[in-house]
């Protein structure tokens, strides 16, 4: 069973050694792991011409806050904004172990098959913004820096932390000309 956030953001690996109460600073996701989540992310922005995300190990150590608190509820509920201001979060979650990294970021990009050109919230097939918003998260032009973290549980819970912030109201997503194939 695998999940994505819709409405509602630690260890850094996917497996732990040592319970996540041991950690006492927390980090995010660290080095290959960093690099792989950041690649994944990377990829899809090519796909659109979107710039290239650079990691921002600040962010990281932000989403890593909010895993124990995904596992505690076993479920997704977004962190309230007014607790990461500047920032937009993505989660996912799946049972833990059956899922890579690339295959948790790919939960987000698979959104595109249903979006549409135009103006934000107002881009998606189905009508419903928040069928594609991880997606348009993910290769929003305007955003600069990521951090994720991986809280491995009974669930891995995948929290990716954004800024400056994207799916802004009004703003476009893509032209006609960018929009991915599906």
């Amino acid at each position: 069973m695998i999940k994505v956030g819709i409405l509602f953001g630690a260890a850094a690996v996917l497996s732990i050694s040592a319970p996540a109460a041991a950690q006492t600073v927390p980090t995010g996701a660290t080095g290959a792991l960093a690099d792989r989540l950041l690649a994944a992310h990377n990829r899809e922005r090519a796909l659109v011409g979107a710039p290239p995300l650079q990691w921002d190990a600040a962010l990281a150590a932000h989403a890593s806050t909010y895993g124990p608190f995904l596992a505690s509820i076993r479920h997704l509920v977004h962190s309230p904004r007014e607790g990461r201001p500047g920032e937009r979060e993505n989660l996912a979650m799946a049972f833990h172990g059956t899922r890579s990294p690339e295959q948790l970021v790919a939960m987000w990009s698979d959104e595109k098959r249903l979006l549409q050109p135009g103006l934000f919230p107002a881009v998606s097939r189905t009508g419903q913004w928040e069928d594609v918003a991880h997606y348009t998260q993910m290769v929003w032009p305007t955003t600069t820096r990521v951090g994720c973290a991986i809280f491995a549980a009974d669930w891995d819970y995948l929290i990716c932390r954004y800024s400056p912030p994207g799916n802004l109201d009004g703003k476009p997503i893509f032209t006609a000309a960018s929009l991915p194939a599906r």
